[in-house]
């Protein structure tokens, strides 16, 4: 980044600053403000798009598809209007507003590339598919073993306490297996297979003799109650936004507990601009945003960026 010291506004060097400033609201984004808000840390998390309040925001989650003046089903239009975020599974009449729109919202392709992105506070936090599977030794060896690409510096055994760190807080569901290429993990009760899913699992367990079997997926869906977060509702509509919070997202879940230590600034429309780089330290020291209200340039400062 280049050094743009002649322009710090030297105002905001002592009425913005902060100890940690976080870019985005997405998953990464909402632990990051979790965490450094619970250790104390007076946190500003911008964020490019507007602000979503849970449930308040979610206006479509309580309609039946026939209430809907396409039952919840994409029109040509939705499709041409955002031809790669309407591949999603979560693109729908109701949900599309959680998505970019692709003519407002180009990018080049070298190759191929479906881009799914959300301009909103907890990003797609709010449309994720919530599957959350431990890597195991088999896939941090995986490039040694093959011969491809460069080996991980670590093993299971090194990010293991933080899978066993974050599991109970994003609240997995799923069942203790044993096996050795998903490690099992700190989980709520799993969810109970359907008929048809018993059915194949019995069969599979009969027809392979080999250990082979069926699990319920690990999905970070809730079985029991965490604190304000309810369980699933098992309705259809995680990708419409949970008014009981019964799946893990920025919104429900590491926004609300970074707000109640009075230690979090949410601001949102604030598109990052630059990184503001001092280079006497050589290090990052603060940002500068552009407000996509007021049209007006923002620069808020940190130790930590």
């Amino acid at each position: 980044m280049p050094n743009d010291s002649t322009n710090i506004n030297n105002k905001a060097t002592t009425q913005n600053t902060y100890d940690a400033i976080v870019v985005g609201s997405g998953i990464s984004g909402g632990w990051a403000a979790k965490e450094l808000c619970e250790k104390g840390l007076k946190t500003l998390v911008l964020e490019r798009g507007r602000n979503v309040e849970h449930p308040k925001d979610y206006t479509g989650t309580s309609l039946n598809p026939w209430e809907l003046k396409h039952h919840g089903n994409l029109t040509q239009e939705n499709r041409q209007e955002s031809p790669i975020q309407s591949k999603c599974y979560a693109y729908n009449e109701v949900s599309k507003h959680f998505f970019v729109s692709d003519v407002d919202n180009p990018y080049n392709q070298v190759k191929p590339f479906d881009w799914i992105r959300g301009y909103h506070v907890g990003g797609r936090s709010l449309t994720w598919g919530r599957q959350c599977y431990r890597w195991s030794d088999i896939d941090f060896e995986a490039n040694a073993k093959d011969g491809f690409g460069v080996d991980w510096p670590i093993r299971y055994k090194d990010i293991a306490p933080w899978y066993d760190y974050v599991e109970p807080f994003v609240g997995i569901s799923g069942s203790l297996e044993g096996l050795p290429q998903l490690p099992d993990g700190k989980f709520q009760p799993p969810m109970e297979m359907n008929c048809l899913e018993k059915h194949v699992a019995e069969r599979i367990s009969k027809v392979f003799t080999d250990g082979r079997r069926m699990i319920i997926g690990r999905t970070a869906n809730h079985t029991q109650r965490i604190g304000d977060r309810g369980p699933c509702q098992y309705r259809n509509k995680c990708h419409e936004g949970c008014p009981y919070a019964g799946y893990f997202s920025s919104n429900s879940a590491t926004l609300p507990a970074a707000q109640k230590t009075g230690n979090l600034t949410l601001r949102p429309f604030s598109i990052v601009m630059e990184v503001i780089y001092d280079k006497d330290s050589k290090r990052a020291k603060g940002i500068r945003i552009l407000d996509a209200e007021t049209l007006k340039t923002e620069e808020y400062y940190a130790k930590i960026i």
